[in-house]
């Protein structure tokens, strides 16, 4: 099952990911393999910091934040008080359960635009805040963003020559984000998700706290702490897509659409809203900062339901349905179906019918791309239109999902890119009221 990540696009090699305003980080075997990044003659090694009270030492933590937790270590966890998911919105009380799943996540966007809108009143330069400073090794914030970056590089290699077009800090901030999702999403689907139990994700929401107050536990989280000290990020995305963790651990069923919609929302939607005060929003834009998160928003929906729609096979040999179990129904379908992995009449009305909705989320996320800054559409029009030609291709594959994984070639990858250069060169509507809510 791939989890995207918004801003990002496809780690590997082939093609099979295509490219997405959402990367897909969680790719059946292809996990980040900290191998690959050997430096000092170990894996990957990070000179960190680990606070012990009042001492600090450095010690060498690997990047691949699920290795039996070396990197958080058993004495570095904090006995807390568990945090809601979505503060007191989507984690609501039984007196809010009648709202929906799509009615929650909103109220989530209007509280990081209100974020913004207040960031933006009260200094119009945050995003040039010095760096902070780590003591004893005044070169390591910035070893830490070229660790970033060389991961960015190495696995969504389309998407990092895109941030070369931002400012420096824009593009080492996404970097570092980048970095964060993919350490989070590899703790249930790395090579050690096997180990990985609903403990371990809450001491990796401690660390996130941490990290957010100042205090970094490796290098890597030396660059998120630097970028979420410059730019009006706030913790909330950040714990939700941990939550998103949470649900694969336990849940490999979605009885309703609502329910999809808010798993989605936690693997994907939230790096949309870690995302754009970092990518920025055009100074000439008049659309409401919230409308733009949004649209955000809504294209990390697109492009997880996308990925469901072309894992279907691959996620029914794990045993998991991501899928509306009463959708499936209506249709005269069920798991049993998917298992078998034929295509017949009923499955291709079925697959009609959700790759519409996947692309009605990827319209209302077009109307957000023309707000960002000039420097950011570029890349995120290119992730746009070739994550969305999987759909294409799933239809071309007579919506076998089964056995046959939808890719974009090469070529079309090629030919998009102009198309969307083309796009990213149209400046903001001067009118807001073309961009709608969902």
């Amino acid at each position: 099952m791939s989890v995207a990540l918004l801003w990002v696009i496809s780690p590997s090699c082939e093609v099979t990911n295509g490219i997405a305003f959402l990367e897909p980080v969680r790719d059946g075997n292809r996990n980040l393999d900290s191998s690959r990044f050997a430096s000092r003659g170990r894996n990957i090694i990070c000179n960190s910091r680990l606070h012990m009270g009042r001492q600090q030492r450095w010690f060498s933590g690997y990047l691949n934040a699920d290795l039996g937790y070396s990197c958080l270590g058993g004495s570095r966890v904090i006995n807390r008080r568990k945090v809601s998911v979505i503060s007191n919105v989507v984690a609501s009380p039984a007196g809010e359960m009648a709202m929906t799943s799509e009615q929650k996540v909103y109220d989530v966007v209007l509280k990081q635009a209100a974020l913004v809108n207040r960031q933006l009143r009260s200094r119009e330069n945050w995003e040039v805040k010095p760096d902070i400073a780590l003591p004893g090794n005044l070169g390591l914030l910035s070893e830490a963003y070229d660790r970033c970056g060389e991961v960015c590089a190495e696995y969504a290699k389309t998407f990092y020559l895109g941030t070369m077009l931002m400012t420096p800090e824009r593009r080492r901030a996404i970097w570092a984000i980048y970095v964060w999702c993919r350490r989070t999403d590899e703790l249930v689907d790395g090579p050690n998700a096997s180990h990985i139990t609903p403990t371990a994700l809450d001491r990796w929401e401690a660390r996130l706290e941490d990290v957010f107050r100042g205090r970094p536990f490796d290098m890597l989280d030396a660059a998120l702490a630097d970028t979420v000290s410059k730019f009006p990020v706030d913790i909330q995305p950040f714990r939700d897509m941990i939550e998103g963790m949470r649900l694969d651990l336990k849940k490999s069923r979605y009885k309703n659409f609502d329910e999809l919609y808010l798993y989605c929302y936690y693997v994907a939607g939230t790096v949309g809203l870690m995302s754009v005060p970092v990518m920025g929003i055009a100074p000439e834009s008049k659309a409401p900062v919230e409308r733009v998160y949004n649209a955000a928003l809504a294209l990390g929906i697109a492009n997880q339901l996308t990925n469901i729609l072309r894992d279907v096979g691959e996620d029914a040999r794990r045993g998991r349905v991501y899928l509306p179990q009463d959708e499936l129904a209506q249709a005269g379908l069920s798991d049993d179906d998917i298992f078998a992995g034929k295509v017949t009449d009923k499955w291709r009305h079925f697959m009609k019918k959700q790759i519409k909705r996947a692309r009605k989320f990827f319209d209302e996320a077009e109307e957000g791309v023309t707000e960002l800054s000039s420097a950011s559409r570029w890349p995120v029009w290119a992730s746009l239109l070739l994550y969305r030609q999987i759909l294409d291709e799933i239809e071309a594959n007579d919506y076998n999902n089964f056995t046959k994984r939808a890719y974009v070639s090469k070529p079309k990858k090629i030919l998009a890119l102009p198309v969307a250069y083309a796009k990213s060169v149209v400046p903001p509507r001067t009118s807001p009221s073309s961009m709608v809510k969902a």
